[in-house]
């Protein structure tokens, strides 16, 4: 019997397999035979012949058509292949529902993913009949997707050269792919690399066995071919390839050889021929005759030709060279360009040389080079605008190459000797037309600083400047230092453009400057996207030059330049637009519980969105994976307060949510909320998460509200109205009014005017911070008395600043400059420091020394005193110069000059730097440290006693002379020294660190500089540069991390002890255990490191164990205890009926698994196809071997008791028999029947004479599918690895 399952994915789900049983008609009764067997058909009746191939018109009796056999046959755009998978070969063996499972559903799945239908097919010999239908390629590849996925994969090697590898594969491995897909295997080629030369491929059987048929076949094509190496002298290459490689050319057309002559440029003298073995041999023969009869034939001679004339010889791409090969016969070797060398020599035969040298000679002076001298600033008149002059030169010169070098005085022609005389004639008399008639220069002294006005925005005044007056303006570079601009074209021009460039100076220097105060958040809204918003304010005010500050500096100074009127209208414009920007930018925090935002937004948005819209906000929630509830409304302040109603009552309306209102007083609102937040935090967090909201500060209310869950929100409010009572005890608050100005005086000259008044009275006096609004505002906290008391002095003050006078003082003329300099920096400071003081200095120019002062009577005092203390630190005044080299000059000055500031306010004095001279040392700048390396070899400062100063050395300081002293004493404190640490080379790399993150984060960690010796002058020494006291720390800190290295290297090398120990291979797999368990055990038990030996080792049985000493030691105990248990254990066969065998094993191994961990033994199944199928090997210690034998035998008997039912039941099951008469079918008797005759023909082709018959019982004319025994089944574990 056999059963059939047709596979397609629409009656998958509910096919089954097998045959509908026939029935036998035609029998009226016991003994009866049927209708028809009176009449026996012929063979041909029975099997009727296919018509015969090429002859289309015999049998109809149509004529042939007139195309004949020029119409190609149709190929079939469908195929069918069918194949067999044998039972022992077969996957998958669940035979019980056949058609639905692990096979069909496998099926399934290639169906679909490649389009080809398949049709499964179980034969009595449980193998599987494969058909599959489809176009070529989908067939194909579902082919091999059911032979790697239904059929177990067997692996086999093919052993072939390496160098016909890459035959194997093909161009981009396409002989490879296709390979594959034809034999339905995988083919595994080693890489280039690797010195195995064997193939792997890994499939069926029958696959393999036709793809190493297909490998052994290219590599046998491959032999026939052959390659040669010819080492010939590079000289007489030229000849073989000949001119212009004609010569090897037809050679290799002759021959059908591959000939490959390394290039001129190539250094190399070997040719490789290539090709069939004859052909190669033949082109060998050639090349060599020609090789013998040009080194017997030719001779040499060497000429001496300037260098820059060898280009000229070569020619374009070496053509010259060919050329002359071709005319003469004779080969040119030149030097290469890259050398120094001027000797041409010549190789051929001897009466050909002369007229080879005649041509070498001629190409050389075929061309000449010329030199016209003009000034660099006349180069782009020379050539005109868009090049029309020089153009009108090539055009009629085509041949002369003219070449302009900017910054060089000096123009270079090359070309034909005539063309380029003409040529330089032309720009000569060019030249003479420009300097003597139509150009004219002049240069202006203009400040630099106002070189970058000149120019515009993006050179819009400089460029319209050239176009009016037609002249170029050269504005040297601020690098460059310089003011002298310079003017070129038109005498007229020129003259024009001098005269604009002279007024517009001078209406810079009668311009004005305005810093207006814009905070650094609204700069981007003023200047609006792509610039357009300042944009419009720059064309209202066209004269007006508007510089906003780089935001990496933070700065809200934004500074405008221009006439004083416009300055002062663009100022006010600006205003206007920052008072609006400051209105629409008050800001609402509204916490809201998390659970409710959704409900906010709405469904698509649609809620937050009317919102915004109505109330002209801009509200943002916060992200849904944020912890925060608390949503930001930002526009005018109304309309913020309206969204946050509007928000608060959505919240409302979801949730029992109660508010409620407790007054605190507002003085102490700062107290309870504490520092940054965490008193008032604490009383949310305590009451189940409320919302407590404290009126903006500064808004005067004493309003507090508290939002959440009823219960929550009384518990909220009785612990801050608690807190409240307690802060109010201990705290005594009272305001006083004062004007901004008068702080400063207040508080005193580093706070000694406010201290005074705090140590009399001991209460805390807060003067208002620049952010807050209102500004007039000082607060005095503490005991009641104690702030009565403060109250009262800083009345008396504020009430004396009040009495305005006017006042004068004499000052020498010669000091006045002190005070007005830097825009009047030091009068700024007075006025800040005094009470906003007015101290008015005459004009400059004017001979009088009064000096008016006006303001409180206590301030102008203060003032007068003060300028007093200037003008005595002036008169006393001295400079002292300090010779430091100049290369420290940079690490003194410190980040931004911050060290040079810090002793300049701390000794008041004045330090001044010399001009940097760049040719008297380099400076090599070190990130984030603050230092410079130096720049003499390795480090080295060079000693002072060697130290002459020089101009760009000296630094000078300015002030009373002690105070010079004591800044002197500063600088050179701050003047770096360079020490030397000893540090192992070994050591260095791992300093530097990767990447050199090492010895960065050592430098600054110490703010010094280190360097370390190039790796191959290995020194023992690292040098470290900086401050004394930051070289000392970083030595320190230097000497630990080498510390700490040798201990590490004294730890690596305890780590790499090694010992190895023999033990027999087969041990191997016990030691490492099931996927490496129990060798990763003792690999972690012990902190050692085992290695096995690889498949290919010479010595299979050895295993090596790296590590501490003592834990290698433990490891290596612990395997040879794991070894002497092994070795006592013993090895026992038991014969079990192979049908028991998959019972015994379980669903995926589970019960054998489980049988071996309760008795501790091995257990092998016999593989698929053993000689002896009913084979158990139980290995173990011999007691629990003999348990395990017992209780297998036990399961073999209860599991043949199933088995034999089941098999006596399919007996009762079994169709009857299609033509017998058994089974009681069709109620015949079976001894009436007798045997079958089965299916008879006449005139059958083995009833001929001579012919016989075929033996029915004979296995070679009849042979089976496969045998009729028992299936044998496959190991649970699947396929045997190897």
């Amino acid at each position: 019997m056999s059963s059939v399952a047709v596979l397609t994915p629409e009656s998958f789900a509910e096919h089954r397999s097998g045959l509908k049983d026939q029935e036998i008609t035609g029998f009226t009764g016991p003994g009866c035979v049927p209708e028809d067997e009176a009449y026996i058909p012929t063979y041909l009746e029975a099997f009727p012949p296919l018509p015969e191939k090429g002859a289309p018109g015999e049998k109809t009796g149509e004529p042939a058509s007139a195309w004949g056999s020029k119409i190609r046959p149709i190929k079939a755009s469908v195929i069918t292949q069918v194949f067999h998978v044998p039972l022992e070969e077969r996957r998958y063996k669940d035979n019980s529902q056949f058609g639905e499972g692990e096979e069909a559903k496998v099926c399934l799945d290639i169906m679909q993913r490649t389009g080809a239908h398949i049709e499964l097919s179980l034969a009595k010999d449980q193998g599987l009949s494969i058909m599959v239908t489809g176009k070529l390629d989908s067939v194909m590849k579902a082919r091999k997707e059911i032979v790697a996925r239904l059929q177990t994969q067997a692996s086999a090697t093919v052993a072939i050269p390496k160098e016909h590898h890459r035959f194997v594969i093909g161009k981009n491995g396409e002989k490879l792919q296709e390979l594959e897909l034809k034999t339905a295997t995988k083919i595994a080629i080693p890489r280039p690399d690797d010195p195995s030369a064997n193939i792997r491929i890994t499939g069926t059987k029958e696959g393999i066995e036709k793809a190493r048929h297909e490998i052994l076949l290219i590599s046998a094509e491959q032999d026939k071919r052959a390659v040669e190496r010819l080492s010939l002298e590079k000289a007489f290459h030229p000849f073989i390839a000949g001119a212009h490689n004609r010569l090897v050319q037809e050679l290799s057309q002759e021959t059908g050889a591959r000939i490959s002559i390394p290039p001129p440029s190539l250094p190399k003298d070997e040719i490789v021929i290539t090709g069939e073995k004859e052909a190669v041999a033949l082109a060998v023969n050639r090349i060599r005759a020609i090789y013998e009869d040009k080194k017997r034939k030719t001779t040499t001679i060497s000429v001496e030709v300037k260098k820059s004339q060898h280009k000229y010889i070569i020619g374009p791409k070496g053509n010259t060279l060919q050329e002359i090969l071709e005319a003469t016969g004779v080969s040119v070797e030149m030097p290469p360009l890259d050398s120094a060398s001027e000797t041409i020599i010549l190789r051929g035969e001897p009466d050909k040389l002369g007229p080879a040298l005649t041509q070498v000679y001629a190409k050389a002076k075929s061309v000449m080079v010329v030199e016209v001298s003009a000034p660099a600033w006349l180069h782009r008149f020379i050539i005109g605008k868009k090049g029309q002059n020089i153009g009108r030169i090539t055009q009629q010169l085509p041949r002369v190459h003219i070449e302009f070098t900017d910054g060089e005085e000096r123009i270079s022609l090359e070309g034909p000797t005539e063309e380029v005389e003409q040529a330089q004639t032309q720009i000569q008399e060019i030249i003479k037309d420009l300097v003597l008639v139509r150009m004219d220069y002049t240069e202006v002294n203009i400040d630099q600083r106002f070189h970058r006005h000149l120019i515009g925005k993006n050179g819009a005044n400089i460029n319209r400047i050239k176009e009016q007056y037609k002249v170029s303006v050269r504005i040297p570079q601020d690098s460059e230092r310089s003011n002298l601009v310079r003017i070129e074209g038109d005498p007229k021009g020129v003259q024009m453009a001098r005269r604009e460039l002279i007024e517009m100076v001078q209406r810079m220097e009668n311009e004005r400057t305005k810093d207006l105060i814009v905070e650094q958040k609204f700069h981007r809204t003023i200047i609006g996207q792509k610039g357009e918003k300042i944009k419009e304010v720059r064309d209202k005010f066209p004269e007006v030059i508007i510089t906003f500050p780089d935001p990496s500096q933070k700065s809200d100074i934004v500074q405008l330049r221009g006439p004083k009127n416009e300055v002062e209208k663009c100022a006010k414009f600006l205003q206007k637009i920052i008072a609006d920007l400051i209105e629409n930018s008050f800001s609402l925090s509204v916490p809201i519980f998390k659970q409710f935002h959704k409900n906010i937004i709405g469904k698509g948005g649609a809620n937050i969105k009317k919102i915004r819209e109505e109330t002209n906000t801009k509200i943002d929630l916060p992200t849904e994976n944020s912890n925060s509830e608390t949503i930001v409304i930002t526009g005018k302040k109304n309309n913020c307060e309206a969204a946050r109603d509007r928000i608060l009552a959505i919240q409302r309306d979801l949730a029992n949510i109660k508010e409620t209102e407790v007054a605190i007083p507002a003085k102490l609102h700062n107290s309870l909320i504490g520092s940054k937040g965490c008193l008032v935090r604490s009383i949310m967090e305590d009451c189940g998460g409320v919302h407590i909201h404290f009126p903006s500060e500064g808004s005067g209310s004493d309003k507090v509200t508290i939002r959440g869950p009823a219960g929550e929100v009384e518990k909220a409010k009785k612990q801050l109205l608690q807190l409240a009572e307690e802060k109010q005890v201990n705290n005594f608050t009272v305001e006083l009014q004062a004007k901004p100005e008068y702080h400063k005086f207040l508080i005193g000259r580093g706070g000694a005017n406010i201290r005074r008044v705090r140590d009399r009275t001991g209460a805390r006096i807060i003067f208002p911070s620049p952010d807050d609004t209102e500004q007039e505002l000082i607060t005095i906290v503490g005991k009641e008395e104690a702030v009565r008391q403060a109250q009262k002095e800083l009345e008396i003050l504020v009430k004396n600043l009040d009495d305005v006078v006017e006042d004068s003082m004499e000052v020498d003329v010669r000091h006045h400059r002190h005070f007005v300099c830097r825009r009047g920096q030091v009068l700024r400071e007075l006025a800040e420091e005094y009470g906003g003081v007015a101290v008015s200095f005459p004009r400059t120019g004017s001979s009088s020394q009064r000096v008016t002062l006006k303001g409180a009577k206590d301030c102008v005092e203060a003032a007068k005193k003060r300028i007093q203390e200037i003008i005595g630190d002036l008169e006393s005044q001295v400079s002292v110069e300090v010779a430091i080299p100049q290369r420290h000059h940079r690490a003194i000055m410190g980040p931004k000059g911050s060290r040079i500031q810090h002793i300049t306010r701390e000794h008041e004095v004045q330090i001044k730097f010399p001009e940097r001279d760049d040719s008297a040392a380099e400076w090599i700048p070190v990130a984030n440290s603050g230092q410079d390396a130096l720049p003499q070899e390795n480090g080295d400062v060079s000693p002072e006693a060697d130290f002459v100063p020089r101009k760009c050395d000296i630094i000078t300081i300015s002030g009373r002379a002690e105070k010079c002293e004591l800044a002197r004493a500063a600088l050179l404190a701050l003047v770096p020294i360079t020490e030397d640490v000893e540090v192992s080379y070994d050591l260095h790399r791992y300093i530097i660190g990767q990447k050199g993150s090492g010895i960065r984060k050592l430098m600054e960690e110490y703010e010094v500089n280190i360097w370390v010796p190039q790796p191959e002058k290995q020194l023992d020494v690292i040098k470290v540069t900086g401050l004394a006291a930051n070289v000392e720390r970083a030595k320190l800190g230097l000497l630990e991390r080498v510390k700490d290295l040798q201990a590490e290297q004294e730890d690596r090398a305890l780590r790499s002890f090694k010992v190895t120990m023999s033990v027999d291979p087969k041990f191997h797999p016990k030691i490492i255990g099931r996927k490496g368990a129990v060798i990763s055990q003792i690999r972690k038990d012990h902190d050692v490191s085992i290695q096995f030996p690889d498949k290919g080792d010479e010595q299979q049985d050895l295993i090596v164990i790296c590590g501490y000493e003592r834990n290698v030691e433990e490891a290596r105990q612990a395997i040879q205890q794991l070894v002497s248990e092994l070795q006592e254990m013993v090895s026992q066969d038991v014969h079990l009926d192979p049908r028991t065998h998959a019972r015994i094993i379980g669903a995926r191994g589970k019960a054998i698994r489980k049988l071996m961990e309760e008795f501790k033994v091995d257990i092998r199944f016999p593989q698929p196809g053993s000689d002896e199928p009913d084979k158990v090997t139980v290995t173990g210690l011999p007691d629990t071997v003999d348990a395990a034998i017992d209780h297998l035998l036990n399961l073999e008997e209860d599991y043949l008791l199933s088995v034999t039912e089941t098999e006596t039941l399919a007996a009762y099951m079994k169709p009857p028999s299609r033509y017998g008469g058994g089974g009681g079918a069709g109620g015949l008797d079976d001894s009436s029947g007798g045997p079958a005759k089965g299916f008879v023909v006449r005139d059958a082709p083995w009833n001929a004479a001579g012919n016989k018959a075929p033996d029915m019982s004979s296995a070679e004319d009849f042979p089976t599918f496969g045998t009729g025994v028992a299936p044998k089944q496959t190991s649970a574990w699947g396929p045997k690895k190897f």
